[in-house]
C-alpha cells in the first residue's frame, strides 16, 4: 500500500465512507482546478452529498495531511481574497483594504473569511502549486477571486468583451502598451499585488496620444481617479517587486459587475467555528490569545440541570455520575446534529454555538424530548432541564487555550436560562422573531409566552419568550 494509499483508507475510517471515497476519486482523477481552495458547500452540492458530513470529511483529510486548510480574508464587494494564512491567526488587521473596490472593511467571521481546501504537494501537485506559472486568467480564477465567485467555465469567453488588454511582467520588467480607450469607466487592475488605477474616460475623442505610466509595487497604494479622452492611450506598466504580476485593463461596466455578481455559498469562519467536528479536530491553535475576531451574527444555547446537587445526595454518586454523563452524550449528539458546536460544559452547564437561531431552537426541542425520555427509562424525573437561547453579534476570542466567545449576546443568553422553569426553553425576541424559527414553532404546535424582565448585569429589561 503507498502512502496516498493509507492516507485515503485512513480518512475511510474516520469519515463518512461514501463522502471519503467521492474525495478520493476528484483527488486521482479531477482537473487540477477542481482540487485548488475547494467549496466544500459546493463540492457537497455537486457531489450530491450531506453538507456536514462533507465539512467534517475534508476537516479529517486535512489533519490526515491529504488537503491544506486556508482561511481567506474576502472583500465583500467583488469577492477577491484580500489575504490568505493557514489559521485564524492570520487575521490581523483591523481594516482590509480591496484595491479593485477602492474600500476598506473591518474583518468579520460571518461572510469576510472562507475556509477553503487544497491538495497538499505530496498527495498529488496541481498547477496551483506553482500560481506564477498559472495563464493570467486563471490566476484571477484560482487565486484573487473566492470560491463563492461563481465563476462560469468559460470565463475567457465572457471576460474578452470587458477585457481591452491583459500583460505579464516579470519582476523588473517594463512593458508599454498602446490601446484605444471608450468612453466608460476603466480599471487597471494587478490580481497579485492588488495594485489598482482607475480611469474615468469622458469628453469628445481625441486623436492626440495620451500618455499614463503605472508603477506596480507591494505597497498596492491606491491613486487618485484620473480623467482622460476616449482615443489612443500609451500605458506604461513597470514591476518593482520580485514576483510575476499579471495587470489587466477592462472595462467596468454591467458586464463586470453581473460576472463577479454570480454568488454561491460558501463555508465561513463562523460555520466552521460553530461546527463540532471542527472543535474535536481542531480543539486548539484557532486563535491567539490577543486576537478578537467579530462575529455579526451568533446564536448561543445555555442549558443547566436543577437540583443536580440534591440529584447526588438522593441517588449517590455513581448512579448520578452515570446519568448526568448520560445527559451529556445525548446533549452532544443533539447539537452536533442540529450544525452547531458545544463550546464547553461548567459543572452540569452546557454553552454551545449555533449559525443560526433555527438550528439552537430545534436543539432545544429534542434536548427536552430525550431529557423526558431519559427520565422515563430512568423511572424518575431526575434530570430536570433549563435551557435559554439568544442571538446577536460577539468576538470569537481565545480563552483558557481554547476557542471561546465574548460580549453582551453571550451574558444575555446565560441569564435567560438561569430564569428558565425546568422544561421550559426560555429564548428573547431576536430569536422567537427570526422567520424561520416562527414557521418551525408554527408547524410544531409550540407555545409561546412572553414577559418583560430584569436580568443581572445588563442593565435593562428584557422581553423573553417561554416555549412551552
Amino acid at each position: 500500500m503507498s502512502d496516498v494509499e493509507a492516507l485515503f483508507a485512513a480518512l475511510r475510517q474516520a469519515a463518512d465512507a461514501e463522502t471519503a471515497e467521492c474525495i478520493e476519486a476528484v483527488v486521482a482523477r479531477g482537473a487540477d482546478r477542481d482540487l485548488n481552495r475547494i467549496n466544500v458547500l459546493a463540492f457537497a452540492g455537486g457531489h450530491r452529498l450531506d453538507e456536514e458530513r462533507t465539512i467534517a470529511a475534508f476537516l479529517h483529510a486535512a489533519r490526515l495531511g491529504i488537503f491544506d486548510m486556508t482561511w481567506n480574508v474576502l472583500c465583500p464587494g467583488c469577492g477577491g481574497v484580500l489575504d490568505t494564512g493557514a489559521s485564524l491567526k492570520g487575521v490581523v488587521h483591523d481594516v482590509y483594504h480591496c484595491g479593485l473596490c477602492a474600500a476598506g472593511y473591518e474583518p468579520t467571521l460571518d461572510e469576510m473569511v472562507e475556509v477553503t481546501f487544497t491538495v497538499n504537494p505530496r498527495v498529488r501537485r496541481i498547477a496551483a502549486h506553482d500560481p506564477d506559472l498559472l495563464p493570467p486568467l486563471e490566476y484571477y480564477r484560482q487565486m484573487f477571486f473566492s470560491s463563492g465567485v461563481d465563476l462560469p467555465d468559460d470565463l475567457e469567453e465572457k471576460f474578452a468583451p470587458i477585457q481591452l488588454e491583459m500583460i505579464e511582467l516579470a519582476p523588473g520588467e517594463k512593458a508599454f502598451v498602446s490601446l484605444q480607450l471608450p468612453s466608460k469607466f476603466v480599471i487597471i487592475f494587478d490580481a497579485v499585488t492588488h495594485a489598482a488605477q482607475f480611469i474615468d474616460v469622458q469628453g469628445e475623442p481625441t486623436s492626440e496620444r495620451q500618455s499614463l505610466s503605472m508603477v506596480i509595487t507591494r505597497s498596492h497604494v491606491l491613486s487618485e481617479t484620473i480623467t482622460l479622452r476616449p482615443g489612443l492611450l500609451r500605458l506604461a506598466l513597470e514591476n518593482h517587486t520580485d514576483r510575476r504580476v499579471v495587470p489587466n485593463v477592462c472595462v467596468a461596466g454591467d458586464e463586470l459587475h453581473d460576472l463577479l455578481g454570480r454568488r454561491r455559498p460558501f463555508l465561513t469562519a463562523k460555520r466552521l467555528l460553530t461546527n463540532q467536528s471542527f472543535r474535536d479536530i481542531f480543539r486548539t491553535d484557532t486563535l491567539d490569545v490577543d486576537q478578537r475576531l467579530k462575529i455579526t451574527s451568533l446564536t448561543f444555547l445555555f442549558t443547566d440541570l436543577r437540583g443536580s446537587t440534591a440529584l447526588y445526595e438522593r441517588v449517590g454518586d455513581i448512579a448520578a455520575f452515570d446519568l448526568v454523563r448520560s445527559h451529556f452524550r445525548v446533549l452532544n449528539e443533539i447539537v452536533a446534529a442540529e450544525t452547531g458546536a458545544v463550546v464547553k460544559t461548567i459543572g452540569d452547564a452546557v454553552m454551545a454555538s449555533f449559525p443560526t437561531p433555527d438550528r439552537a431552537v430545534a436543539a432545544a426541542l429534542r434536548m427536552r424530548q430525550a431529557m423526558l425520555r431519559l427520565n422515563a427509562e430512568h423511572g424518575a424525573d431526575d434530570l430536570l432541564l433549563k435551557i435559554g437561547i439568544h442571538e446577536g453579534s460577539c468576538l470569537a476570542v481565545n480563552l483558557n487555550d481554547r476557542q471561546d466567545y465574548f460580549g453582551q449576546t453571550v451574558n444575555i443568553a446565560s441569564r435567560v436560562q438561569g430564569l428558565a422553569d425546568p422544561n421550559v426553553i426560555m429564548t428573547t425576541e431576536a430569536v422567537v422573531h427570526d422567520s424561520r424559527v416562527s414557521d418551525m414553532l408554527r408547524e410544531r404546535s409550540v407555545q409561546s409566552v412572553s414577559r418583560m424582565a430584569e436580568l443581572q448585569g445588563i442593565g435593562r429589561e428584557v422581553r423573553i419568550f417561554a416555549l412551552s
